[in-house]
């Protein structure tokens, strides 16, 4: 089994371009062999966190727009985890899809939220899933900051952390944490045992910037793999490379 993380340009409400770069991403993840692929943190709508905004784009994972999304992935290939901005009733959320085949295998909302994501409403619960006999979680970006988000992915017997995110920050805040972000990571790795893969945007955006990181952390919390930090992307990694339990 492969695993693969896809470090892609930011599509700002252009759910159908997002779509098609990823229906590439997906066959090239699919021509390596790849049985799991990772994509950023809201890459499917963008990073919305204006309320009115992100409600406006907000998909319910029940209803036929969303099945019209799924329906225009490609019908085989990897799992995927999709970044996408979530509506239940009133609430909405900041969600990684588990899609394969063209189904919704499950999801993870985000639990721990920043300041400026008040439009969202806190996940609840840590679903662990399973691909090629490889038991994996989710962490969602600030997630990672929080010692017991990964604890819950492995307290539940699983060997890979998987983590969406969206790092296009100021400027100088992106300077600041251009070289942080596999730290916190690396830290949730020897503190669980877990083997870490990320999903990152890059690019510009007005005055923000991002560069990543999309890599393969192990459970030292030794980087393993990594994208070039400027310039969209897909890391495939061999699963050799981390052990199931």
């Amino acid at each position: 089994m492969r695993i693969a993380a896809a470090q892609t340009p930011v599509f700002w409400k252009d759910v159908e371009a997002a779509l098609a770069y990823a229906r590439g991403v997906i066959g090239q993840a699919q021509a390596a062999g790849a049985a799991l692929l990772c994509f950023p943190e809201g890459f499917l709508q963008g990073y919305l966190v204006e309320p009115e905004a992100a409600r406006r784009a907000a998909l319910d994972l029940g209803s036929s727009a969303f099945a019209d999304v799924v329906g225009q992935l490609p019908e085989s290939g990897p799992t995927l985890l999709l970044g996408l901005i979530e509506a239940e009733g009133e609430r909405v959320y900041n969600t990684a899809a588990v899609i394969h085949g063209r189904r919704l295998i499950g999801r993870y909302r985000k639990t721990h939220l920043l300041k400026s994501e008040t439009v969202f409403a806190p996940g609840e619960d840590c679903p662990v899933f399973e691909v090629g006999g490889v038991s994996f979680g989710i962490n969602i970006c600030f997630d990672t900051n929080f010692p017991e988000a990964a604890r819950k992915v492995a307290d539940q017997g699983a060997s890979l952390l998987v983590c969406p995110a969206n790092n296009m920050l100021p400027r100088d805040i992106a300077l600041d944490w251009k070289d942080r972000h596999n730290q916190v990571r690396g830290e949730r790795c020897r503190e669980t045992g877990l083997w870490c893969l990320s999903a990152d945007v890059t690019g510009a955006r007005g005055d923000r910037v991002a560069w990543g990181p999309t890599g393969l952390l192990d459970p030292a919390g030794e980087l393993v793999a990594q994208l070039p930090l400027d310039a969209p992307g897909l890391l495939v990694c061999d699963a050799p490379v981390f052990s199931t339990k």
